[in-house]
């Protein structure tokens, strides 16, 4: 009895080994096609996986296509953008493409668009080539190419690798009779599955982007082509901001003045009244004495006494 978990405990370590080896590297690639819109390799056309373990580069084929993702970026000078949104959509049907976002926003009197298609990767530079058709002119054009055939690969082998060691834990599973045993198992292989998902999930997508091309496009409306719209007088609206703006300045001489009559009269008068009255009687006083004086001097003087 004591030597079955030292078996299961063998059985995680060659089953960890094996997982752990490393996936033999892909076979060179034949050189790519000469015509340059040529599909994506398909997963069992682009590569052949390696098994993994020590019989991994035995099992590995050459690989026959390269898988490339492929993305264009076009700005686009045209007449009518609305027309050409239009051309540009029966293009994207007809090319078994859809349309993932699309824009307008209003430039002086025409429509600036911003269009995001995807479009199949064979049919991507013949729907390049209808696209420059379609513009006055072509103010920038960049198509770009990134070649994950090598991490396409990697990631077969790699599923392979985790399958053949999750099939080699569920044996061991089978034959667990520790408690102990059956969770330690039974967390490999969560972990396992869990690679597993996360590696097909990425290679589905590089499969996915290389099958259908991004073509970003931004339309703008030709200056010299847009028809002449001379603004339009609408004395209602004049109007309407000359009541407004009489009646702004209104409001504020009337703030102004409730303003004065609370705040500043009030001050004006405590300090005013009285200066007021004081200036009064001294000028008062001042008037006063000149007429005192000159009565004075008008008498005349007393004749001495005999």
């Amino acid at each position: 009895m004591k030597t079955r978990p030292i078996l299961i405990a063998a059985g995680l370590a060659a089953v960890l080994l094996a997982s752990c080896a490393p996936a033999a590297a892909p076979a060179p690639a034949l050189a790519p096609s000469s015509r340059s819109d040529a599909a994506p390799a398909s997963p069992t056309s682009a590569a052949r996986p390696a098994s993994g373990g020590t019989d991994a580069a035995k099992d590995a084929s050459p690989v026959t296509d390269r898988l490339v993702i492929r993305n264009a970026r076009l700005t686009l000078v045209v007449k009518d953008t609305q027309a050409s949104l239009d051309d540009i959509g029966r293009l994207t049907a007809e090319s078994k493409g859809f349309i993932q976002t699309s824009s307008t926003t209003k430039v002086g009197s025409g429509l600036r668009a911003s269009v995001v298609l995807k479009i199949p990767a064979e049919r991507l530079d013949g729907v390049l080539a209808n696209l420059r058709k379609m513009a006055v002119d072509v103010t920038a054009d960049e198509v770009t190419g990134q070649d994950v055939t090598a991490e396409y690969v990697d990631l077969q082998a790699r599923i392979k690798n985790l399958e053949a060691a999750e099939t080699q834990l569920r044996a061991l599973l089978e034959k667990a009779t520790k408690t102990d045993d059956v969770l330690a198992i039974h967390r490999e292989l969560t972990n396992y599955r869990g690679q597993i998902e996360q590696a097909k999930g990425r290679s589905e997508f590089l499969v996915a982007s290389a099958a259908m091309s991004t073509v970003s496009l931004t339309l703008v409306p030709d200056s010299i082509a847009q028809p002449i719209q001379p603004t339009g007088w609408r004395p209602e609206g004049d109007l309407k901001r000359a009541f407004e703006s009489l009646i702004n300045t209104l409001q504020g001489l009337i703030s102004a003045l409730i303003w004065f009559a609370v705040a500043v009269l009030p001050v004006l008068l405590l300090i005013g009244v009285p200066i007021y009255v004081i200036a009064r009687i001294l000028r008062a006083r001042a008037k006063a004495r000149p007429a005192r004086v000159t009565a004075k001097a008008a008498t005349p003087p007393t004749p001495p006494t005999p």
